[in-house]
């Protein structure tokens, strides 16, 4: 089986902060010495960096997800998938990993998503820009699995 790897930018996430960033940064300058602008300027830049890509793996034995640097990260065994389909989140689900009334989400941007239903009964959300493309890989990945 060949392997399936996409990443995924959020433009319009990464737009915003950028445009934060710059205002607080203006009102700093302008401010004097006040640090409390520098505390927004930490989260801001904090929320770029772990928020503003998605990057998911498929391979022969899990599906793999990960936030911007690395430092958040999920994984779904193959073995654990029940059932797999294409999704459209509603606008007001938004972008980060966030609980929604189904389960999880993660989503950088858009509204696409492919839907994993665990063993357990847990459900998952993963936002994409290609969800037909991610949901044949992890239909074909479990073929391979349990064929």
């Amino acid at each position: 089986m060949t392997e399936y790897r996409h990443t995924q930018i959020g433009y319009l996430m990464l737009a915003f902060i950028s445009v934060g960033v710059l205002l607080v940064l203006n009102y700093y300058y302008l401010g004097g010495s006040n640090p409390f602008p520098l505390l927004i300027l930490a989260v801001l830049v904090l929320c770029l960096l772990l928020f503003c890509v998605l990057s998911v793996k498929v391979d022969g034995e899990e599906v793999s997800l990960r936030f911007g640097v690395g430092l958040i990260r999920k994984k779904f065994p193959l073995s654990e998938i029940e059932s797999h389909s294409v999704v459209r989140n509603p606008w007001y689900y938004g972008w980060g990993l966030r609980r929604i009334p189904i389960g999880w989400l993660y989503n950088v941007s858009g509204l696409g998503a492919v839907e994993l239903a665990m063993t357990d009964g847990r459900k998952f959300r993963i936002g994409t820009d290609d969800p037909s493309g991610l949901e044949a890989a992890i239909g074909a990945a479990l073929s391979n699995k349990r064929g």
